[in-house]
C-alpha cells in the first residue's frame, strides 16, 4: 500500500492552487513525493505557496500564472510545465468562484430573482468552462502519454440542494435574505457530468477521471452559521482544511487504479440526511 500511494516524480497541475483547498491538495502531493504545479491567477500567492512546500517537503513545486477561462493561457501553462518537467501526470480542476455571505455586506444580489447575468457567466466561466478547457488541454496530453489522472473538485451541494436557512441573517426582510448562489450548485453538479463524460471518453487511453464531493470546511466562520450547518451533518462538525488530503492522494495514486467515473463523497454524512 505504501508503494501504491507513492507519488514520487509525478507532476500534478492544480488550478486555483493557491486557494484554501488548492494549497491542501498541493501539500498532499508534495508530502508523497510528487511535484505540485500551483496554477493560479494570483501568481504572487502561487509563488509563496510553492516556496513553502519546497522548504517543508524538499520536493519541487512550480508556480504558474494562468487564466483558465482563456484557452491560450491554459496552453501556455501546459507548455511551461512540460518545459520544466518534461511530463505531466495529473490535473486537479479545483478553481471556482465562491462568494461568501458575510454580515454587513449587501447580499440581496444572491437571490435568484436578483441574480446578475454577468455573475452567472463569470461563475460558469471559471467553474465549468475553465475545467473543460484544462481537461481538454492537459487531458489530451495525458491521453497522448497513455496514462494520467483528472480529479474534479465538486461539492456536497452537487448532490443535494443548499439548505438556505443556514445563510439567513437576523433583522433582514425576506427579500433581502442571502442565499447560496444558484451558480454554485449548477457548476458543482456540472462537474459530475464532466467527470462521467471524460471517464468514458478517455477510458481506453489510460486516463482515469473521478470527482470528490467535499463538505464545508471550518475556516473561522460565524458561530451561528457553524452551528446551523453542523446540525445538518451526522458527524456534528465541519471538516478541517487538511481532512481532504488523503482523499486526493488516494484518487491521484495507483491505490485507486480501478476507479474511474466515480464520485467520492467526503462530507461527514451530510448527504445521508
Amino acid at each position: 500500500m505504501r508503494d501504491a500511494l507513492d507519488l514520487s516524480g509525478r507532476v500534478t497541475v492544480i488550478t486555483g492552487g493557491a486557494g484554501l483547498l488548492g494549497a491542501q491538495h498541493a501539500a498532499a502531493i508534495a508530502e508523497l513525493g510528487g511535484a505540485p504545479v500551483i496554477a493560479d491567477v494570483d501568481y504572487s500567492a502561487a509563488c509563496t505557496l510553492a516556496g513553502k512546500l519546497q522548504e517543508m517537503f524538499e520536493t519541487t513545486a512550480l508556480a504558474v500564472k494562468v487564466d483558465i477561462t482563456d484557452e491560450r493561457s491554459v496552453e501556455a501553462m501546459l507548455a511551461t510545465v512540460l518545459q520544466k518537467f518534461g511530463r505531466v501526470d495529473a490535473l486537479i480542476n479545483n478553481a471556482a468562484n465562491n462568494p461568501k455571505v458575510e454580515a454587513g455586506v449587501a447580499t440581496q444580489w444572491s437571490r435568484l430573482e436578483n441574480f446578475p447575468l454577468e455573475t452567472w457567466w463569470q461563475d460558469l466561466a471559471v467553474g465549468l468552462t475553465g475545467a473543460f478547457l484544462c481537461s481538454k488541454v492537459v487531458g489530451s496530453e495525458l491521453a497522448k502519454r497513455g496514462k494520467g489522472v483528472i480529479i474534479n473538485i465538486a461539492s456536497d451541494l452537487a448532490l443535494i440542494g443548499p439548505d438556505q436557512r443556514i445563510y439567513r441573517l437576523p433583522g433582514l426582510p425576506e427579500a433581502e435574505q442571502p442565499v447560496k448562489p444558484v451558480t454554485y450548485s449548477v457548476v458543482k453538479a456540472g462537474l459530475l457530468g464532466l467527470t462521467r463524460y471524460l471517464a468514458t471518453y478517455w477510458a481506453d487511453s489510460g486516463v482515469r477521471v473521478n470527482a470528490i464531493c467535499p463538505g464545508g470546511v471550518l475556516t473561522g466562520q460565524d458561530d451561528e452559521f457553524v452551528g446551523a450547518l453542523t446540525k445538518l451533518i451526522p458527524m456534528g462538525r465541519m471538516a478541517s482544511p487538511d481532512e481532504y488530503r488523503a482523499s486526493i492522494a488516494f484518487l491521484l495514486s495507483d491505490a485507486s487504479s480501478y476507479m474511474t467515473g466515480a464520485t467520492l463523497v467526503v462530507d461527514g454524512g451530510r448527504t445521508c440526511w
